[in-house]
């Protein structure tokens, strides 16, 4: 699993011109599946993603965690982030998980967010979307669960 997370002061999200989600301060997540991921890695990749400490104190020092800043979430489905464009110059997605995972875990993803967050959005699975954002900072993070989920 692959989240790519903006601080943002905003973000929105559009299909066929019609706004399905928008937040003020928060994270704009967007999240890719991949084969063998499981509600396991979902776990804790959320779990990671919630204890973040990625938003200015009084000090102006990243020490507090979204909760802390009664910051919200806009949740976008992007299995893109397992392009592989190692070989020619046309991406592979053959690390991507099959769709039907990848929504179920995106749908996971979705209701564990609920119960963490102030206010979860979404994007809409497998549409054409538009995504627009003020990234605070800027502040991005790239979270691999290769990297903090022990398998």
């Amino acid at each position: 699993m692959r989240i790519v997370l903006q601080r943002v002061t905003k973000a929105s999200v559009e299909v066929d011109g019609q706004e399905v989600g928008s937040i003020g301060r928060g994270y704009l997540m967007l999240l890719g599946v991949a084969d063998g991921d499981t509600e396991a890695v979902a776990d804790k990749m959320i779990e990671k993603v919630f204890k973040l400490r990625i938003f200015e104190d009084s000090d102006g020092k990243t020490n507090l965690s979204i909760d802390q800043v009664n910051g919200e979430i806009l949740v976008v489905s992007q299995f893109t982030l397992y392009a592989d464009c190692k070989k020619g110059n046309r991406p592979s997605f053959t690390s991507a998980g099959d769709p039907e995972t990848a929504e179920r875990l995106y749908e996971y993803v979705l209701e564990k967010c609920r119960g963490l967050f102030k206010r979860t959005q979404q994007g809409i699975f497998g549409a054409d979307m538009k995504v627009s954002l003020v990234n605070d900072g800027p502040f991005t993070v790239i979270l691999d669960s290769r990297e903090i989920v022990a398998r």
